[in-house]
């Protein structure tokens, strides 16, 4: 049977996530942590992505990205290939990183945006790595929250903007935000509700195709 293919089109917005092979992690420590995110950087610069907001966990990321040129596919192939090749090069290992195809929903932007912008950065304090969000270096929300400085890659105007115009007041509110989610819908659920898969099923004629 063949492959479904991807929902693409100009502007979508995604919430992606990749998960290691067999559940394993996909980073033994913080200098990996710095080599993915140096590859998303450049991956957000080849593809032309606007990265909103993001969240490395041990066996698993989350990423909800804009992509003005509906290139999400190749942007994510991109992204996952060159950091496994880095990542094998470093521990000296060969084969998979990540398990199988990313996954991919594509978002309403609607309905539930803010939601799901927080439900990302909240993973750490959903499965209780940290109690308190400021904590944890590995997402976006410190630097959305004005308590860091915001990387050039990342994209923090619109979430901001939805809490004032005034930048410092915007990100106290998106903190006290954020902070009135925890013990909310689990991210896995916020995302079914908030969007739909981005795979279609292929044509009879697509699917004949070598």
């Amino acid at each position: 049977m063949a492959r479904p293919l991807r929902l693409e089109f100009p502007g979508a917005l995604y919430h992606l996530t990749s998960r290691g092979n067999a559940r394993l992690p996909i980073y033994e420590d913080d200098e990996d942590r710095e080599t993915f995110l140096a590859t998303l950087s450049a991956a957000i610069e080849r593809f032309n992505w606007l990265c909103h907001p993001y969240c490395l966990m041990g066996n698993h990321d989350h990423l909800m990205a804009d992509t003005p040129d509906s290139n999400f596919s190749a942007g994510m192939r991109h992204l996952n290939g060159v950091y496994t090749q880095r990542f094998n090069r470093r521990h000296r290992r060969v084969g998979h990183v990540f398990q199988g195809r990313f996954k991919a929903i594509v978002v309403e932007r609607q309905s539930y945006l803010l939601e799901l912008c927080r439900d990302v950065v909240l993973n750490p304090v959903h499965v209780a790595i940290v109690k308190r969000l400021e904590r944890y270096p590995w997402s976006s929300y410190r630097a959305t929250a004005g308590l860091e400085p915001a990387p050039s890659w990342l994209t923090t105007d619109w979430v901001l903007g939805q809490f004032g115009r005034q930048r410092r007041r915007a990100q106290t509110r998106y903190a006290d935000f954020v902070e009135a989610g925890i013990g909310a819908v689990p991210p896995a659920r916020a995302s079914a509700a908030m969007g739909r898969s981005a795979l279609k099923r292929p044509s009879a004629t697509t699917a004949a195709r070598p």
